[in-house]
């Protein structure tokens, strides 16, 4: 009998970490990465698919389709974080231009034929901004009884936010979408919800030094080459903010999460999105007392970082091995 694969589907807004999380879900032979969205947030949409398609093409997998997804959010202006993560989204990285064109499925669409095609099984893992998701369940409305679970990274949970005082950025950009998708989950028949927020992803910290094992493990191939690239922007970013010469893997800690839920710790709550606070706008709400209603999500707590970070550099470089012997033949 063949070995069962996961199948997953991606809404990520490309992005140096959701690079991360993308090639990640590439190096995992157990996954059917059965499509991915492309929502504007760190990044305009037309680059979001831009990336997407580069980077799978790249990894010799353009068979995965690509949807465009929403150009903006649903009610708010559309903001943008190429400080954060380069003019095209992968920092320092010049990736060659895809070989292949993007879906006629925008993303809206693919979510919800995603979910009927795999009901019951397909894993959800949205790491950007919340809006073709919150398209699709206006779509769909029983779409979170189909899926068998939704990792979302986004939100901060008794911690300060790194994009307003109290709010995380993926929340911040859609914050009319994260409430609508947290309220949709909230209906009794929903699948279970797992919320990362930067209490638990900014304890999942890139360095230097793990670049540099990613690059001696692999010889320096080229797909490790694009990578640290993409990662030396990223290094530089976090030191001019104060951080230090190191980067946060927020979104390659919510995918090893989506495939193993099992591997953190977390908290049931009723999560909320506050939209009206003049300086609250885009919290995460987390009501652990049922004041709000029953809960709709676990909140991740607690995980081993450092084991999962170790877990990483090693997919990583075993994609990025096996992606050169590939190119070279």
């Amino acid at each position: 009998m063949a070995d069962h694969r996961t199948p997953v589907f991606l809404d990520c807004d490309t992005g140096i970490d959701d690079s991360l999380a993308l090639l990640y879900l590439l190096s995992r032979p157990d996954v059917e990465l059965v499509g991915v969205a492309s929502t504007a947030g760190n990044v305009p949409t037309d680059v979001v698919v831009a990336n997407n398609l580069a980077w799978l093409d790249f990894c010799g997998r353009p068979e995965v389709p690509v949807h465009p997804g929403s150009p903006g959010p649903l009610v708010a202006p559309l903001r943008t974080a190429e400080d954060t993560h380069g003019p095209h989204g992968v920092g320092h990285s010049q990736l060659p231009p895809a070989t292949v064109t993007a879906s006629p499925v925008d993303a809206r669409r693919a979510w919800v034929r995603a979910a009927a095609a795999h009901a019951g099984d397909l894993v959800g893992l949205a790491i950007g901004p919340l809006t073709n998701l919150a398209l699709a369940l206006r779509d769909d409305p029983y779409l979170p009884a189909r899926l068998d679970r939704l990792v979302i990274m986004g939100g901060a949970f008794g911690v300060p936010g790194n994009t307003t005082p109290v709010a995380e950025w993926n929340m911040v950009v859609d914050p009319e979408a994260a409430a609508e998708v947290l309220a949709a989950f909230s209906r009794p028949d929903a699948a279970d919800v797992l919320v990362c927020g930067l209490n638990v992803t900014e304890q999942m910290i890139l360095t230097p030094d793990d670049l540099a094992r990613l690059l001696e493990s692999c010889d320096g191939a080229p797909l490790a080459r694009h990578l640290a690239d993409a990662l030396r922007f990223y290094f530089e970013f976090h030191r001019a903010q104060d951080e230090g010469y190191l980067a946060y893997a927020h979104d390659p800690f919510a995918a090893m999460v989506a495939l193993d839920p099992g591997r953190v710790e977390s908290s049931p709550a009723h999560v909320a999105v506050e939209l009206d606070g003049t300086l609250t706008r885009a919290m995460t709400v987390a009501d652990r007392r049922g004041l709000l209603g029953p809960p709709n999500a676990r909140i991740v707590t607690a995980a081993d970082t450092a084991t999962m970070m170790a877990e990483l550099v090693d997919a990583l470089a075993e994609l990025a091995g096996r992606t050169g012997v590939e190119s070279r033949r």
